[in-house]
């Protein structure tokens, strides 16, 4: 009996084959959704958010540590050459925006500055894209360390004047929390470019 059953074959079932299809396309899809740098049962946003506040963490101590050393062995004393004439560490307060622009409007600078962190922190909830998290985490870090100096420094809270201190020649002086923005900017215009979202959707026009 059992040698007939393996010549001839048991009947097909085409509610457990169409059963068995479409957990196999339910299984596909889920692994597709989470990717293949996902480990099992980890939310990849929770992951996302993760490296946001890291890097805003790495950016923001940077800044912090940099601007205290300046401060503390940099400012009233003379400029230290690091290249040559090209490149010098040089103690600057600057009232404006990054690297020296519209001094006149402290306030609006650190207004600004507040609400980029604000729907920084709440982009974060939809936040599924590891390039994405990087480049936000960059200009979080960054807007909390010129909007730390905006409310501690003077000559008031919200009119402080944020500490600059590298100066390229023929370049306005700035420091690392520009450096962080700019350079988080530039990512974002990059992912934009190429179609990829925060959510981690890629999208084509």
């Amino acid at each position: 009996m059992a040698e007939a059953e393996r010549i001839i074959g048991t009947p097909e079932t085409p509610d457990a084959d169409r059963g068995g299809q479409d957990r196999a396309e339910h299984d596909r899809a889920d692994a597709q959704a989470e990717g293949p740098d996902t480990a099992p049962g980890t939310p990849r946003g929770k992951r996302r958010v993760a490296v946001l506040f890291a890097v805003a963490a790495v950016a923001y101590a940077l800044d912090l540590i940099s601007k205290m050393i300046v401060v503390a062995k940099l400012e009233h004393h003379a400029p230290i050459e690091i290249v040559g004439e090209w490149l010098r560490f040089e103690a600057i307060r600057n009232a404006g925006a990054a690297f020296g622009f519209g001094e006149a409007f402290t306030v609006i600078f650190t207004v600004i500055a507040a609400t980029v962190i604000v729907v920084i922190v709440r982009l974060a909830r939809k936040l599924y894209s590891l390039p994405w998290a990087i480049a936000l985490g960059l200009l979080l870090g960054g807007a909390l360390g010129n909007l730390t100096d905006r409310i501690f420094r003077s000559p008031g809270v919200f009119r402080g004047a944020v500490v600059d201190f590298i100066a390229p020649k023929h370049f306005a002086v700035f420091n690392l929390a520009d450096s962080a923005i700019v350079c988080g900017g530039i990512l974002i215009v990059l992912l934009s470019f190429r179609g990829l979202d925060p959510d981690g959707t890629v999208h084509k026009d």
